[in-house]
């Protein structure tokens, strides 16, 4: 595997302040996957990688009942969340989507907006999801695939070969593993933002945490001269409204969990 979960939930930790004040995409991605909220839930209610809690009062408000469970890689992410956007009968755990610690047949709902690309486990995670889901559950998820921030990988590439940018898994290796849950709806999306300069990127994916934490290779140019190589890699992407692009590739998959 290439990443360290440890260097992702510090990574988010760290990015609990500033995370809300550049995040406007990734609210735009859980806005999307709202509106395929059924009308009733039957159960516990999981919002999968919380994050800050934005998604909070809005589930909320369509489930008055449901015992609301938070659960989110990152302890300050948690913290944050519960600080800022507590609501009622709410529950913060911290945890991994691919060890969740839950009971089977727990929860009649899981959502999950932009966190189970942090996953690189797919059989793992499916067979998870699907234990912790009561028979007739579902799950909303909002994923990422490997074409996000093709152009920042393609300026890295004429750089060095390390690994510089987070890789997703793509959609049909990620339903590949799929054994044990229907697939209702999926969905793929492409958005793409635009910055006037490369450091206008940099600055947002560090400050939403979801900056590389893949291990790296040093490879003998100083961070100065990979700085610059990156620069003039980047600026020949420039697009002719004189905007640089970064593209994100969007998964949004509707599952059930087979009656019994």
């Amino acid at each position: 595997m290439q990443r360290d979960k440890r260097r992702v939930a510090q990574a988010f930790s760290r990015a609990a302040a500033s995370y809300d004040s550049v995040a406007q995409l990734q609210r735009d991605i859980a806005d999307r996957l709202m509106e395929w909220l059924p009308h009733q839930v039957d159960g516990n209610l999981l919002d999968l990688g919380c994050g800050t809690g934005y998604a909070a009062p809005y589930l909320r408000e369509h489930y008055p009942q449901a015992p609301l469970l938070h659960l989110d890689l990152a302890h300050g992410m948690l913290t944050f969340a519960r600080d800022q956007r507590s609501v009622s009968d709410a529950h913060y755990l911290c945890g991994d989507a691919e060890q969740l610690p839950l009971a089977d047949g727990s929860v009649g709902l899981i959502w999950s907006s932009l966190a189970v690309q942090w996953c690189e486990q797919p059989a793992l995670l499916l067979a998870e999801l699907a234990r912790v889901l009561r028979p007739g559950g579902r799950c909303l998820l909002a994923t990422l695939g490997p074409g996000t921030l093709h152009e920042l990988k393609r300026a890295w590439a004429a750089v060095d070969d390390d690994v510089h940018v987070n890789n997703f898994i793509p959609l049909p290796q990620l339903l590949a593993h799929n054994t044990a849950l229907q697939v209702l709806r999926c969905e793929t999306e492409d958005k793409v933002l635009r910055y006037r300069r490369l450091q206008d990127l940099m600055h947002e994916l560090k400050a939403l945490g979801a900056h590389n934490v893949n291990s790296r290779q040093e490879q003998g140019l100083s961070s100065r001269q990979r700085l610059v190589r990156l620069l003039e890699a980047y600026e020949l992407q420039r697009q002719t409204d004189g905007s640089l692009p970064a593209s994100y590739e969007v998964y949004y998959l509707e599952l059930l969990k087979e009656p019994q």
